[in-house]
């Protein structure tokens, strides 16, 4: 029975790591790009790692607005929808996730969506979601949409997700 449970347990995680952090080759530049739902390990790739961990590394979120943050009581989840061949997003994405691990954030409360350059998700229907212009940071809390962050921050990222937060 234990075999069974074993084999039929790499079967669905193999199936379920292959729903994530899919690629195709953008037409237009003839690289990698990821496309459809993924999650910050697809960053692993050689192909993303150089963009995303060095605009990773040498952005420092402000810590006084990360401490008014945290002060807001408000539960939020955030959807990101990026391109990689996209210059906006390679360098808002890597910033935004520095911020949310100074946040603490939860990994589970991010959905991750990678677009072509048509805003098309592959296997992630962005459609409902009104995207023109990538990246766009969208938060929510309970389901409802607080607010979004399209393409650069008005001020900073931090200080742009502090007013969607306390504005609701």
């Amino acid at each position: 029975m234990n075999k069974v449970f074993t084999i039929l347990l790499i079967f669905v995680l193999t199936i379920t790591a292959q729903d994530k952090n899919k690629t195709t080759i953008d037409t237009k530049s003839g690289t990698p790009m990821l496309v459809g739902l993924c999650d910050r390990e697809a960053f692993a790739d050689t192909n993303f790692a150089w963009w995303f961990n060095s605009g990773y590394k040498f952005y420092d979120p402000d810590a006084d607005v990360v401490s008014k943050i945290l002060d807001v009581k408000t539960e939020y989840s955030i959807t990101i929808v990026m391109g990689t061949w996209c210059s906006d997003s390679r360098r808002e994405v890597p910033r935004f996730y520095k911020l949310l691990d100074a946040l603490n954030f939860s990994e589970g409360k991010i959905e991750l969506i990678n677009v072509d350059r048509s805003k098309s998700g592959i296997d992630a229907d962005v459609s409902n979601l009104k995207i023109e212009l990538v990246p766009t940071f969208i938060v929510y809390s309970n389901g409802k949409e607080m607010g979004r962050i399209i393409e650069t921050p008005e001020e900073s990222l931090e200080i742009d997700l502090l007013k969607i937060l306390i504005q609701n």
